[in-house]
């Protein structure tokens, strides 16, 4: 007797919020009602669920775990990053929606939650994919942490420390030493962040490349460079104090010592994230501030 065939599994949407936000408390109930009543099963992570009235929490380093379908990220750019990072081993793809303040990558305001809900459901909603980066921290021989960044890479010295000495290597060619305050390698969507501030060019978050700029280099021939998405990055801290650190899409740094090597390169997973109609361009001259016609 042949067995009947499985049943298929209900869709996932996983929720996650940035914390303190009072629009949460009369958002999340007309959410969580939309989103059962498209057939979807919900994964809160804790912040989220303290205004569900009861529905269990995941955390966020769980999520990776659970066959996601789709991942609504109610806060702002950092809130996205960081679900970016939890959430990336799914592919789910990404519907930032902004609670924040700049909104560069959370370009759908809470006004249009619904209206782009429903875009989502009917499958017209463009999906723009973007790069993740991997990441390696080894010292000597030994891997030391393995990290997934959005935005970027940084190996920067502390407040109080002189000039660090890097060397770059790109796919294990040597590139140059670089006396300097820190080294960024980032994405393109990254490529509007710390590097921008640092003197970094404008990439298209679509380029399959990523940007390698030095923070303050001692050297004025020192300038940023653009090397294809494919290539694997090798910056090794030359110090005599144990005075740099590396940091990830922002967040609090880990101590590097002398003789440390950050490895970076393309991951396997992409970013998949809901996109309004507004153009990047429109996105430059508004949150950047460039200059309307």
């Amino acid at each position: 007797m042949a067995s009947s065939p499985s049943s298929p599994r209900s869709k996932v949407a996983a929720i996650i919020s940035r914390p303190a936000r009072p629009e949460l408390a009369s958002t999340l109930p007309t959410l969580l009602t939309w989103l059962h009543n498209h057939g979807y099963e919900t994964v809160l992570d804790p912040v989220t669920a303290e205004y569900s009235q009861g529905q269990p929490s995941v955390l966020r380093s769980e999520m990776s775990s659970r066959p996601l379908d789709l991942v609504i990220v109610l806060g702002g750019d950092g809130t996205l990053l960081s679900a970016v990072r939890d959430t990336a081993a799914t592919d789910a793809p990404l519907l930032g929606v902004n609670l924040g303040t700049l909104g560069f990558l959370t370009d759908v305001p809470l006004s249009s939650l619904f209206a782009m809900l429903e875009l989502v459901a009917s499958g017209k909603t463009p999906i723009e994919q973007r790069s993740l980066m991997h990441c390696d921290l080894l010292r000597e021989e030994t891997v030391l942490g393995t990290y997934l960044a959005f935005n970027d890479v940084v190996v920067n010295k502390t407040a109080l420390a002189r000039l660090n000495n890097y060397d770059l290597f790109v796919d294990k060619s040597f590139v140059s030493s670089f006396r300097a305050d820190g080294m960024i390698v980032a994405t393109p969507t990254g490529s509007t962040a710390y590097s921008l501030s640092a003197g970094g060019p404008v990439l298209m978050p679509t380029v399959k490349a990523f940007v390698i700029t030095p923070v303050a280099p001692h050297s004025l021939t020192h300038r940023p460079l653009v090397v294809p998405d494919s290539a694997v990055i090798e910056i090794l801290l030359r110090s005599d104090e144990e005075v740099a650190y590396l940091s990830l899409d922002g967040q609090p740094g880990l101590d590097l010592r002398d003789g440390d090597r950050v490895r970076c390169r393309r991951s396997e997973h992409k970013v998949c994230l809901f996109r309004t109609d507004t153009d990047f361009f429109h996105l430059l001259r508004t949150k950047l501030k460039w200059g309307e016609r």
